[in-house]
Parts: structure tokens; sequence; C-alpha cells
């Protein structure tokens, strides 16, 4: 059985940048450990925006620009960067909370076998949970599951509601 590993927006400024928060860079160490030790296959999601974000939808919500290509801020946390040093990983742009493309890439690089996903990162009730909800919608009978230690929401509170969500739509806590 083929093991996925899906990496979700573990970039500067989602860490300690804008956007960033102590609960974020508290779980770094843990999402480093994780990275280092899995045996699968990882693809790691990158937000990506642009230099008219404050034009976007997303940017009239939360006039903050932030992972704008390019910058420091859109770049992958220092740690994160080094566990991922030398292991072959697939990035996927996103320009969403969500990515659609995401299914597609794990489905072929699945080549037809039985598969596991996982995700950690940031943000859990953000995009976090949209790309679990996304996997799970694409792949009902597939296990996908969270590690709750490796994520972190914009707060704690936050954090726990989206964990339990992902209960209710049937993905597992680890």
């Amino acid at each position: 059985m083929k093991k996925f590993l899906v990496v979700v927006d573990m970039q500067k400024d989602f860490v300690d940048g804008a956007l960033g928060t102590k609960e974020a860079c508290a779980i770094v160490p843990a999402a480093v450990k994780k990275i280092k030790e899995f045996d699968g296959e990882i693809f790691v999601t990158y937000d990506t925006h642009f230099q008219d974000y404050m034009d976007t939808a997303e940017g009239r919500k939360l006039p903050v620009p932030h992972c704008i290509k390019g910058t420091e801020g859109w770049q992958l946390d220092k740690d994160i960067a080094g566990a991922l040093s030398g292991r072959k990983y697939t990035p996927v742009e996103k320009n969403t909370f969500g990515s659609v493309a995401l299914p597609g890439l794990i489905k072929g690089a699945a080549w037809g076998e039985e598969f596991t996903v996982e995700l950690i990162g940031l943000c859990t009730d953000i995009c976090v949970i949209s790309n679990a909800l996304v996997l799970k919608a694409t792949f009902p009978e597939v296990p996908i599951a969270v590690d709750e230690k490796c994520c972190a929401g914009v707060t704690t509170e936050k954090h726990d509601a989206a964990i339990e969500t992902m209960k209710s739509c049937q993905i597992d806590i680890i």
C-alpha cells in the first residue's frame, strides 16, 4: 500500500511571517520529525498569491498580503525546507484554500495501487481542513488522516473546531 504525506502551506508567512503565530512556530519541530520519518511520497502545498492579492476576493476579506510568489514569505519555513532537503517531493501551488489539482496528482502517483493520505500543516481551520475535505470527497474509501500535533490553526479554538469537524467527516485524527 502506498502512503502519501501532504505538507500544507508550511511557508514562512504562516509560521513566523505576516500571518504567523506562536502556535504555528510551536508545531515546526513535530512537523520536521514527521517529514524526516515518513516512509512514503510527499506532496507540499504552497499558498500562492501575486502582487494583485489585495484586489482578489480573498484579499478583500483578509487584507494582509502574504505568500506572494517570489517573496521570502512564500518560501517554506527554513526548518521544513531542511527536513525536505534531499527528499523527492511534489510541490503543489494553489491560489485558494484547497487544491483541486491535489487529488489528481495523488491518484497519478498511486498508479492504481491502494493508498492512504496523511496531512500536516497550516492552518488547521482553513487550508488543512479544505484539503482534507477535498481529498475525502474525491476518495471516500481511502483512509485520510490529519496529525493534529503537526497542525496549528489561526487560534487554538479554531484548530480544535476544525479537528472536530474533520472527525465528523470521517477523517482520522492522529
